[in-house]
């Protein structure tokens, strides 16, 4: 499934409480190294993921959304379910590991 680009508060507000299945969030900085190493990571674990959304929230760009989730290390991955976040995981991860992640 392709990666959802989060460009508004109100896109996100609509996947996170729309979607009917886990939702996976990368908040993420172009300035970020670890972040560099995520995303292609992210990416790849979410073309193999049927069952899981999977989205992206630059933090620079969305200051209110990160704001809100107290996003204050990058990267984070907030994994939503029924538009509540039910897990965090903060740094560089495999893909498996956000696959297992984003199936808790």
């Amino acid at each position: 499934m392709a990666v959802i680009s989060i460009g508004s508060v109100e896109a996100f507000d609509k996947l996170i409480s729309e979607s009917d299945k886990p939702v996976l969030v990368d908040f993420w900085a172009e300035w970020c190294g670890p972040c560099k190493i995520l995303s292609p990571r992210v990416d790849e674990a979410a073309e193999e993921m049927d069952d899981v959304a999977v989205a992206k929230v630059n933090v620079d760009d969305q200051q209110d959304i990160a704001a809100r989730f107290k996003v204050m290390q990058i990267p984070t991955l907030l994994l939503f379910k029924n538009g509540e976040v039910a897990d965090k995981s903060v740094g560089a991860i495999t893909k498996d590991q956000i696959k297992d992640f984003a199936r808790s």
